[in-house]
């Protein structure tokens, strides 16, 4: 059984194609005895394991890549797999969408207990709650969450060339610096707009044109397989769920009003909010709460967004104004590392620390003039000064 699993290792590393490596693939402590990677369907996580799987290892029988969505998976469990895989000599065990096996924590746990010469990496949806499962790993796994590409990453690919990416203090303090130098090696703006359009999800590298429809499908496949599968949403409530998104999206930037959303598709308030977490897990749309807020299972947000500019293109492109795709961008390229909140005053408070207003080249400064640490974020400028900070620039966070 375990010879067909390294027949499919072998395929699916000859169907590899090197075209980038994520921000991700350097930060991983990769001899870490039991590794998870989360991310959202289509951010690239397949890749970036098969890559390291080829760099480091190649058809080495001590390393083996198993699909979990594989229908012919030959063995009852994991433990058993385990077993085979270690007697003929294997080492390294890099698990994919571990979310489609029933009992994956528990067996995790045991793998990661009970034969301790095994390292296991595996990979997950962005729902996945390891301390949620049956078992608790928040002691045994070293948890990585991927995100999709930033703007640098777009830029490095489309450009060849290697931009680096700063920490949010790196870019606060030396911005002025930093956008010239980068504008020395490619005009930003040559490539920015069609980042907010398709440069999200790698697949673009495929196709420009079908970009869209798979970022449909992909996001069809999470309401109906994904939900479903990791928080129990009855199949019957899926399409009021596909409802309330088609509502929320017509409607971004929003501060949701409860009540009127229960109304609108027949449920509770209590199930709208159940939705908007939901939604916001699978990185469809991203929720905000107000600034110093403490937040439990059912508070409120004050704000909901798309999860990146790319969304706004499949539910109705002419909603898809400047403003709505400023906000999700700095939003989505800010979020990754650091806490983002709806501010009091200005738009958004970063890390309880700095304040943003997000704007076009004309935006003043007088809403948060007399805030400490506080700034113009202006989309349209190729350079910043002083406070005021190109919009493209927070693309270079990670």
């Amino acid at each position: 059984m375990i010879e067909q699993l390294y027949t499919k290792h072998i395929k699916a590393l000859n169907g590899l194609k090197e075209e980038y490596k994520s921000h991700l693939h350097d930060d991983i402590l990769w001899k870490e005895r039991l590794i998870g990677i989360k991310g959202a369907r289509g951010v690239g996580k397949t890749t970036l394991i098969l890559q390291h799987i080829k760099d480091n290892f190649g058809n080495d029988r001590k390393c083996l890549y198993v699909n979990l969505d594989d229908i012919a998976f030959p063995f009852d469990n994991l433990l058993h797999l385990v077993e085979e895989f270690e007697k003929t000599g294997g080492k390294y065990l890099f698990l994919d969408e571990i979310h489609k096996y029933a009992n994956w924590s528990r067996e995790l746990k045991n793998i990661y207990d009970n034969f301790p010469d095994i390292s296991v990496v595996f990979t997950g949806s962005s729902i996945l709650d390891i301390l949620r499962g049956k078992a608790d790993l928040s002691r045994r796994a070293v948890i990585y969450r991927m995100q999709g590409l930033s703007f640098r990453e777009f830029l490095n690919i489309k450009t060849g060339k290697s931009f680096a990416s700063y920490s949010l203090e790196e870019l606060l303090k030396n911005h002025e610096d930093y956008s010239q130098k980068i504008a020395l090696k490619a005009k930003p703006f040559q490539y920015f707009k069609d980042y907010l359009k398709y440069g999200y999800y790698p697949y673009f590298l495929e196709s420009t044109e079908n970009y869209h429809l798979k970022l449909s499908n992909t996001i069809s496949l999470m309401l109906e397989v994904d939900l479903p599968l990791l928080f129990n949403v009855d199949i019957q409530n899926i399409s009021k769920l596909k409802r309330f998104l088609n509502i929320l999206s017509q409607d971004i930037p929003y501060k949701p009003n409860i009540t009127n959303l229960a109304g609108a598709i027949g449920v509770s308030w209590k199930s709208v909010i159940n939705y908007l977490h939901y939604l916001n897990d699978a990185e469809i749309i991203k929720i905000l709460y107000h600034e110093g807020k403490e937040i439990g299972s059912l508070s409120k947000p004050e704000l909901v967004n798309l999860h990146h500019p790319n969304h706004f293109f499949i539910f109705n492109e002419d909603v898809a104004n400047s403003g709505s795709l400023r906000e999700s961008f700095f939003i989505n390229q800010l979020s990754y590392k650091n806490r983002v909140e709806k501010a009091k005053r200005g738009d958004f408070v970063v890390n309880g620390k700095y304040y943003f207003e997000v704007g076009g080249k004309n935006k003043t400064y007088h809403q948060i003039a007399k805030l400490k640490n506080s700034y113009i974020v202006a989309d349209d400028i190729e350079y910043g000064f002083g406070n005021k900070i190109p919009l493209w620039l927070f693309g270079f966070l990670y």
